[in-house]
This record gives C-alpha cells, structure tokens and sequence, in this order.
C-alpha cells in the first residue's frame, strides 16, 4: 500500500510530455483506435528508414567506445561537410543539443526568427533569457543570440547561405552568437551554412540524424562550430552522450552516398505525389520541404477531425489553427487511404 501510494505521487508530479507529432497516444485519447491501424503523418520524419540496422554484441554490452565515436565524428564530418578546424560534437538527438545549449553565451536577449520549432523558445525562457520573436532574419536585430530554423518548421521557409553568413558576421562583430537549427537540411543540403563557416564565425549548427534517415528513435544528433563554443557544449554533454548502437549505425548510414542520393530523389517524388493529392482536394499548399507540406485552410480543425476519424494522423498548431502539416506517406496505399479520407473536401 505504501508502495503504491509512492508511485501515485511520482505519477502526480512527473512533467506533462511535451507536445509533437508522432504521438499517437495522444491521437488515440482523440480519436479512439482506428479498426485498419494509424496512418501517422503527423512528423516530418522520413518513412522509409535506413536499413542498415546490424549491431555488434560489444556495442550492447559496452560503454560507447572512442574509436567508434571518432569513425561517427568522421563519417558526420564528410557528409555534412564540416570543414577543417569547425568543431563538432555528437549528442543523443539534436533536441538534446538544443537543451544544452542556454549557457553558451551570458543571459540576455534572444532573437527567435519564427514561428518555428517551439522547443527552441521554451528552452531559452525557462533559464531566463529575453525571448524576442520575429518573422525574418533582416528583423532579428542587435540581439545577444539569434536563433533561425534552416529549412524552417513548419512552413520550410529556407535562408540562402549567403544571408546567414552576413548575418553570422554581424552576430560575430557584437560577441553574439548566431544558431542555425538544420534538422530538415537533408532534403536541401545546398542551403546549408555548414561547408562555409570559419573558425572565426560564432555560429553553432544543429543537425538531426533521425529525420532524415528514419530513425528518430535512435536520438543521434550534431552539434558543429568554432571550439570556444563546442568544447563547453561537449562537457554539458557528457562522456557518453551516444549509444554503442547508435555510433555504428549512424557511422554506417552517413557513409551510405549510394542510399542517401536514393532517398532524396524517392522524398522528392513522394512529396510531389502529396502534393497532387492535397491539391485535388482542394487544399493549399503554402510551404515545406520533402519530408513534409504545410497547408493552411480556415477548415483545419474540421479536417484534422475527419482525419483522425479516419485513422490519418497530421500535425495541427495551437498557435495558428488554419494550419496542418502533413508528412510524406511512404507507399501508393497510404497516399490512395490519405485521398480517400479528403474524398469530397472541395
């Protein structure tokens, strides 16, 4: 009985789970269970996951080791074109380098160029730092650290390089920091400022491995910039921020060229079919990438309902309730099951 009681007050104070996508105990408590299974297009993550997913018994049953750190480190290098000197640092999921990042520079002013990814707003309040939201790179102003989403979620607005760097150079002027979040870049690998930056740059770059790859519940993600940044960055971290599975895998997977020129072509195929489905529907795309399209249409609520009715899970915002994001279905089956369910919307 004690015991029992013990749980219920960890259960009472554990913290509420943030909200995403891809949560479908939350569509579930919505929508009931769906007779044929979900359709989860709720995320922006791909699909059609790596394959390659063998690991050796050591890498289960040991401490992450160095040397598989370093072959990671190495194959992250190439494929994101790191260049030489620029720091980078491996983590357990890019969301964990966004945690860890409040601290890199002293308290002050935030200036968040959204809307965007809400995690990046939360972490930065919550250690008391002034949040200043504005809607393009040109508005961020004089702030202490400036914060852009390179291809932006949700709507996959997408800042050239060169615009980032002269902002990078203004930031770097003042002792700022500029951060540039490029989770989605993988479908654009040319609008990242990763190959350009200089030690002498203060721009951190974020990049996520389970987007694009398929694979968010490995939780491999990077971090990449001049050391004065990085160095404190991979202490907070910790000596084993990365599994032994996931150092293998990520290692194999970012040194895979042949599958990776694969899957860009296939995403971009796949997403021009929603595209072609979303539009006969009459529904309007206003942005995205390939591994997700935003729509937005006064009806969102009333279509996120009969969605969900339907077993099709998509991504709605508290924040602007004509917007849905849908992610990229995987096969001819889940896109004629997606058009079946917007059958008479128009």
């Amino acid at each position: 009985m004690v015991r029992h009681r013990m749980l219920a007050a960890m259960d009472m104070t554990d913290p509420a789970p943030l909200p995403h996508g891809g949560d479908l105990a939350d569509a579930e408590a919505r929508f009931g269970v769906p007779a044929a299974g979900w359709l989860d297009l709720s995320t922006g993550i791909n699909p059609a996951p790596y394959p390659g997913l063998d690991v050796t018994t050591a890498a289960w049953r040991h401490l992450p080791q160095s040397g598989a750190m370093a072959k990671l480190l190495g194959a992250a290098r190439r494929y994101y074109r790191v260049p030489d000197g620029v720091a980078l640092v491996a983590a357990a999921g890019s969301q964990e380098v966004l945690q860890s990042l409040p601290g890199i520079a002293a308290a002050g002013r935030i200036g968040i160029v959204g809307p965007t990814y809400t995690e990046h707003e939360r972490v930065w309040r919550e250690r008391g730092y002034e949040i200043r939201n504005v809607t393009s790179i040109a508005a961020s102003g004089a702030a202490d650290i400036v914060v852009v989403v390179n291809p932006n979620n949700p709507d996959g607005r997408t800042a050239r390089p060169n615009e980032l760097l002269a902002l990078a150079a203004a930031i770097t002027a003042w002792r700022g920091v500029l951060i540039v979040d490029e989770a989605f870049a993988d479908v654009a690998p040319d609008a990242s400022i990763l190959p350009h930056l200089t030690t002498a740059h203060r721009v951190v770059v974020l990049r996520s491995f389970g987007k694009f790859f398929g694979l968010a519940g490995l939780r491999l993600g990077f971090a990449a910039g001049p050391p004065e940044l990085i160095e404190p960055l991979a202490r907070r971290l910790g000596p084993w921020s990365v599994s032994g599975p996931a150092q293998e895998i990520g290692a194999r997977a970012l040194a895979d060229t042949s599958w990776i020129a694969d899957t860009r072509k296939r995403l971009a195929e796949r997403r021009a079919a929603l595209d072609t489905v979303l539009a006969a529907a009459g529904l309007c795309v206003t942005g995205g990438t390939d591994l997700f399209r935003l729509v937005e249409d006064a009806r969102a609520p009333e279509i996120f309902q009969r969605l969900g009715a339907a077993g099709i899970f998509v991504r709605a915002f508290d924040y602007n309730l004509q917007w849905l994001r849908f992610g990229v279905p995987v096969n001819a089956a889940d896109l004629a099951r997606l058009e079946a369910a917007l059958a008479g919307l128009s």
